[in-house]
Order: structure tokens, then sequence, then C-alpha cells
């Protein structure tokens, strides 16, 4: 019995070499990466001139300073506050009328995927154009309707809340395929019983599917909050942060610092904050869930 147990022992090494090259992968793409950035963030760093200068904290005290920066901070919240309850309650509202069989369902699920994979130029071309003041068909149906036309894009407390809007009728779709993937692992057997004891579908929704979906929205819950967090492209090609820096978010305004001020430690100790404040709002909503769970 001894050998096979030293032999054992001894392949053990070798276990190593299959996660070998994850682990490099990982440090080469993910860590190196936060810790050259976390490094930069402390330099006065010229992106131009590829001067660096030692300034400690002195980027984020910048920062802390700084009335532009606390109004994209604020901004991208409001984008996260916005559009996240509408992606996890939207998608699961279309993935439970289409999940069922049909052609009308496959064709509407199939319409409603497609939309998020087109680029986000070509959704905020077509998305500016119906949004064109007079002309746009936005304003048409308004105007046909008897109503004044709404400054959708160019008013102060409207713009972000169209960007938001026009996001989620992109992407809809995508966390819309995760609900119905966690619709089709439900037991079959437990709606069996359910109709056999004549249970009224509120009670079906709430006690046996909604339940079994807890994990899928809680997963959907927070892509949406990480992947709004980063909001950037159809800000800048809709608004450009516009009006007054009323939809400027933080990955915009890194941007800016970075290829426009050529200010990289300045930029790279934005996204060190961004990145703080992911990681809060995440461990915080898997927080409530977990105490939610030992509530239960």
């Amino acid at each position: 019995m001894s050998a096979p147990t030293v032999g054992l022992r001894a392949s053990r090494p070798a276990y190593a070499l299959f996660v070998l090259p994850f682990v490099a992968l990982y440090v080469l793409l993910l860590l190196w990466p936060l810790a050259k950035g976390i490094w930069i963030s402390f330099h006065d760093h010229d992106l131009l001139s590829n001067d660096s200068f030692w300034v400690g904290l002195g980027n984020y005290q910048e920062l802390w300073g700084d009335e532009v920066f606390h109004q994209v901070v604020w901004n991208t919240l409001r984008f996260v506050f916005i559009s996240t309850p509408i992606f996890v309650i939207l998608s699961l509202m279309l993935a439970l009328a289409l999940n069922r069989t049909g052609k009308l369902a496959t064709f509407l699920r199939a319409t409603f995927f497609c939309a998020s994979v087109f680029s986000v130029t070509l959704i905020t071309l077509v998305w500016k154009l119906a949004l064109m003041p007079e002309r746009g068909l936005i304003a048409q149906f308004f105007a046909a309707l008897g109503l004044p036309e709404l400054p959708l894009l160019t008013s102060d407390n409207l713009a972000l809340l169209t960007v938001a809007l026009v996001t989620v009728w992109w992407i809809i779709g995508l966390p819309m395929i995760m609900f119905l993937s966690a619709l089709q692992q439900i037991p079959a057997d437990i709606y069996e019983a359910a109709a056999l004891d004549n249970t009224s579908r509120w009670r079906v929704l709430t006690h046996i599917t909604l339940p079994s979906l807890k994990r899928a929205i809680v997963l959907v819950a927070l892509i949406e909050v990480i992947r709004q967090f980063q909001v950037f492209p159809q800000i800048m090609l809709m608004t450009n942060g516009g009006p007054n820096n009323t939809t400027r978010s933080v990955v915009q305004f890194i941007y800016e610092q970075a290829f426009m001020q050529l200010s990289l430690g300045y930029a790279t100790a934005a996204s060190q904050v961004l990145l703080a404040i992911m990681l809060v709002g995440v461990s915080t909503q898997l927080w409530l869930e977990r105490d939610k769970k030992g509530q239960r």
C-alpha cells in the first residue's frame, strides 16, 4: 500500500503544470496591470513626454477637490441606479413572457437578442436620428399626438435618463437570455404538481418561479452593476457628456484625462477610484443578499 501512496505524492507537483498556464495569464493580464496602474497613480506621468515624477497621494487629493470628478461620479451612480433595476425587472418579465414554445416566441427572443449584437456606433446613430429635434421620429410622434416636443438629449434632467433607456433597449437581450436559461432549468414536475393542486398563476410565480430564480437574479444584477459602472461609448457618441456635464461618466473622464490632457497619472488615479466604487457596490449587494438568506 505504501508504493502507490509514494507514487501519488511524487506526482502531485506535476498537477501544478495544468494550473500554471491559467495562473500565468491571470498574473500577466490582471494582477500585473492592476499593480502597474496603482503604481502609476502615485506619479505625475506625462503621456506625451513619458516623464514621470513621484507625487504620492497628490493625484487622489486633487481628485478629492475636483468638482468635475465629483459630478461624473454622481452621474455614473445615477446611471447605475436607473439602468440596473430596469435591466433586471424588464429582462425577467420578457423571459417569463417568452419562455414557451412556438414560432412567435422564438421570433421575439431572436429579435430582442439581435439588438445586443449590433455595434454601439450603429445603435447611437439610429437613436440620434430618431431623437432629432423637429424632424426626428420621436418629435414627429409627439407632434402627431399634439404634445410639446421634449428635449430628450439637450435637457439637464432628461439626457441621462434617455441614454439609460437607449442602453436598456440595446442590450436587454443578454440578461433576458440568462433568465431564459435559468427558467428552463426549473424541473417541470414542480409545475405539474402545482397544476394538479389548482394553484393560481400568481402563487406559482411567487412561490415557485421567483424563488428558483434567486441566484439568476443576483447574478444578472451583479453583471449589470459592473457593466453600467463602465458606461462610456453610448454617452460619448450621443451627448459627449453634455449638456453641462450631466451625462459625463467616470470612464469618459478617465479617457479625456489620459488621451486629451495626456495626464496618465491623474487618469489612472481616477480609474482606481472607479474600481474601489465598483468593489464597494458589488460587495454591498452580495452582503445584502447573504443577510437576507441568513434571516430566512
